[in-house]
């Protein structure tokens, strides 16, 4: 097949983040409402702050605010994670960093997939977080084993989906038409299934291991349990979740309110109680009820250096060594008070932030006249103080593995906080995703590198012309 014809992954991943969107509006119409709510938010800031409105027109990230969306999943078995590296690979989605979330008392580790060419995530920015059950964790072995047993017997993608993978990587992508069923194909795997894969004295005894191990073990599929838009004030969206019927979870996770956002910042809906069945011995279904899908909200900031992330990390650890947010939000008001008293360490102006090294930019030519003052080669720091560039903070298209935990346990509806011995252990979910994961510190450094050799070969270019 003449690959001109093939439909280009971005098409397909923007195809497939349309149509789980739609799908989740359906299942959580919760969801809706949150979506209703960002883009009211969003459209006031975009209003009221015109500066930012200009910058993100200038960098073409204005119309991708709106289409942001990230999801997430929990995978029970190296198999069912190296085949969604292949399904996602279709998209344009690939693996970014290494997340060992077991330090914060949540049996897995994890990755993102996402697009991470600049191009492609103009486009659409679909990530999804997507986590591997660590059955190493569980300490009943008896438990442990008919977990195992249980995962093995199911199959979470359609003969459909696993199909039309292999296709694409035999010819080298998708027709129109393959593409369309490759979306619908997928999309059965994220879909909702109120029918448990065990019975409900297993699913109990799960449960009580710890509520995420449950939510994997027990059903047919991994169901997306959230999705997230993105938004420009998180502030304002969490304090008008209850005015639209929405119960937010106490606290807002990552770093504190801040002039010059830093990371991420995320907060959510509580998780639902939803009805489901269990299989009896009898093949009789019996009721009963899950919890675990819920509607999450972003907000973005500057992908931080190494240098601004071992300094986060230490504001953190000592916020949380004088306060942690209780799971009940009876100490909200504390915490935050406490988190932006030590987060005031942290440089809150651009310049501040660029001069000590502690975030990435995306460097651009501001004025082409003073440009041409300089001789090609100068460095781009005499070509900032002349007014000649821009620097943009870099967004950050990554997650917080203290922040995703944070969710996963308010939204499990965990009373306390249960602790499992940190085990990171990147080499295995390697081993176990079939691919090394991108380090995404070399990748923001790398556009921020491109930007500038990108400036030197305009100025080469103008003297050039001269």
């Amino acid at each position: 097949m003449n690959e001109h014809k093939f439909v280009s992954p971005d098409t397909i991943r923007a195809a497939f983040s349309a149509a789980m969107s739609a799908m989740y509006k359906q299942e959580v119409p919760a969801y809706g409402t949150l979506m209703e709510l960002v883009a009211d938010v969003n459209a006031k800031v975009l209003t009221t702050d015109t500066l930012l409105h200009e910058r993100l027109n200038e960098t073409d990230s204005l119309e991708r605010i709106s289409e942001e969306r990230h999801g997430a999943i929990r995978l029970g078995t190296a198999a069912e994670l190296a085949m969604m590296r292949r399904v996602f690979a279709v998209m344009g989605m690939f693996p970014v960093g290494y997340y060992d979330l077991s330090a914060a008392g949540v049996p897995v580790h994890s990755t993102a997939f996402r697009p991470i060419d600049d191009a492609a995530l103009k486009i659409n920015p679909f990530r999804v977080f997507t986590s591997l059950l660590r059955l190493d964790l569980i300490a009943d072995e008896n438990l442990r084993k008919e977990a195992e047993e249980t995962l093995a017997k199911r199959n979470i993608f359609t003969p459909g989906a696993i199909a039309l993978v292999e296709k694409a990587e035999t010819q080298g992508g998708l027709s129109e038409e393959e593409a369309k069923s490759f979306v619908a194909e997928v999309l059965e795997t994220f879909r909702w299934h109120d029918r448990a894969n065990v019975s409900k004295d297993l699913y109990q005894r799960l449960h009580d291991a710890h509520r995420l191990i449950a939510d994997v073990v027990s059903f047919k599929g991994p169901h997306i349990n959230h999705l997230t838009p993105r938004t420009l004030d998180i502030d304002a969206v969490q304090a008008q979740m209850p005015e639209r019927g929405i119960n937010p979870k106490a606290v807002v996770e990552g770093p504190p309110t801040r002039n010059c956002p830093i990371l991420l910042r995320q907060t959510s809906f509580k998780a639902l109680e939803e009805e489901v069945s269990f299989v009896g011995a009898d093949g009789q279904w019996t009721t009963g009820s899950h919890t675990a899908r819920f509607g999450e909200i972003e907000q973005r900031g500057i992908a931080v250096t190494p240098k601004g992330r071992a300094l986060y990390d230490k504001l953190l650890n000592e916020t949380r060594a004088i306060v942690r947010p209780a799971p009940d939000g009876s100490n909200a008001a504390e915490y935050v008070k406490v988190l932006s008293e030590t987060f005031s360490a942290f440089p809150d102006t651009w310049e501040e932030i660029r001069k000590q090294g502690l975030g990435y930019f995306a460097y651009s030519v501001k004025d082409a006249a003073v440009l041409a003052r300089f001789k090609p080669g100068t460095d781009i720091e005499t070509l900032v103080e002349a007014g000649a560039v821009y620097f943009d903070p870099i967004i950050y298209e990554d997650f917080l593995p203290v922040s995703a935990a944070g969710i996963f346990q308010s939204n499990l509806g965990d009373d306390d906080t249960q602790e499992f011995v940190e085990s990171p252990n990147q080499k295995r979910f390697e081993e176990e995703l079939g691919t090394k994961v991108l380090n995404e510190f070399e990748h923001y450094a790398r556009i921020e590198r491109e930007s500038i050799e990108a400036v030197q070969l305009r100025l080469s270019g103008l003297e050039a012309a001269e």
